[in-house]
């Protein structure tokens, strides 16, 4: 009789105490804003509540999905019966289209959490001339000043090209110097009239490059004549072999590359004495292994394989040399190995090392 009138009383304690927590009652949960003009800039709305509860209402948070988002609300607790104010300030700049977010209440209430929702549209504000070709040249105006051909085999030719427009008034002709052989590149037109739009366009021959991996070619912009070196052209590449062909056969006959390590501690090292690590490639597998480039990501290390080609269980030396003059600290250095290895073609080999500072006795 006693664990029921316990209980009993225990359950009258939880009502009460429940009775006594304040509540938040939104007038909405969901704010449409419609269509918003982007070039207006940042709109608002406000989510009125109130606590019908019957102690003080705290809000802990306010937390929106997004940083286009942003809240204010009532910081001081709201009292039984009375009302308070969150309000919403959306940017819409950089985002056209369609908007669903999200605002994450947390509260003392009876329920702790509650989602308020903002939706819209943003109209895109109209592209100006600066928006669409950012970038200056002269009298030109560039989409961009990087030609990127991003992946190509090793005998492929392609084309690419930027937007241009004269935005001056009188007739432009771009020329272009530092131009390597496997690379052909125009304006076209080649003369643009006052606010004329046209293309730069550039032909990029693989065979010709003779290289591999991720590759890079500047090339400069001039304007009548004057040569000027502040108006530059980037041509990237990455350079590869396509094995996504191969036949599960031919892939058995593959050549297969393995280290003997990926990476190299040189521990400290002395401010003037270089330091060297030979790593080892085999060929694990059963056709021709081809060591195709060995790059170094800085020109203070220098790597050297003693041989390109590997037959079927042949190994070979890969000589790294570090020179830590007029560097300090720690230092982190790659090694790119790419080879004829159709499942890991390109390998990142790494050496690392402290260098020491020198002190007056390295000068007796």
């Amino acid at each position: 009789m006693k664990r029921i009138i316990v209980s009993i009383c225990l359950t009258v304690l939880c009502f009460c105490a429940k009775a006594q927590k304040p509540v938040i009652t939104f007038e909405t949960e969901t704010y449409d804003f419609g269509e918003i003009k982007e070039e207006l800039g940042v709109v608002t709305c406000n989510f009125n509540y109130t606590n019908e509860g019957k102690s003080p209402l705290v809000l802990h948070s306010v937390q929106p999905s997004c940083g286009c988002t942003t809240p204010e609300w009532t910081r001081t607790p709201i009292q039984a019966g009375e009302k308070g104010v969150i309000k919403i300030s959306f940017n819409p700049a950089n985002r056209p289209g369609a908007f669903n977010k999200t605002i994450t209440v947390q509260t003392n209430a009876e329920t702790a959490v509650k989602t308020l929702r903002i939706t819209g549209k943003v109209i895109p504000k109209p592209k100006t001339i600066e928006d669409e070709y950012p970038m200056v040249m002269g009298d030109l105006r560039l989409s961009d000043v990087h030609l990127a051909f991003t992946k190509l085999a090793p005998d492929e030719t392609k084309i690419t090209e930027i937007n241009i427009i004269n935005t001056s008034d009188h007739d432009v002709k771009p020329e272009f110097i530092n131009v390597p052989n496997h690379i052909k590149i125009a304006s076209i037109p080649e003369t643009l009239k006052p606010n004329e739009k046209g293309v730069i366009q550039a032909n990029y021959n693989t065979a010709l490059k003779n290289d591999w991996g991720f590759v890079t070619d500047n090339i400069y912009v001039i304007f009548d004549g004057k040569r000027t070196y502040t108006n530059r052209l980037t041509v990237s590449a990455t350079i590869s072999e396509d094995f996504s062909k191969l036949t599960e056969k031919e892939l058995a006959k593959a050549p297969k590359a393995e280290f003997n390590e990926m990476s190299h501690d040189f521990g400290t090292i002395p401010p003037t004495d270089k330091v060297s690590f030979d790593f080892v490639i085999t060929n694990k597998g059963k056709e021709n292994l081809i060591i195709r480039k060995v790059k170094a990501s800085c020109g203070c290390t220098a790597a050297t394989p003693e041989k390109n080609i590997l037959a079927k269980g042949e190994s070979t030396k890969i000589n790294v040399t570090f020179d830590p003059h007029n560097k300090s600290g720690r230092q982190n250095k790659t090694i790119t190995v790419i080879t004829n290895d159709p499942k890991q073609s390109t390998v990142t080999l790494r050496i690392m090392g402290l260098i020491t500072t020198m002190d007056s006795s390295d000068f007796k």
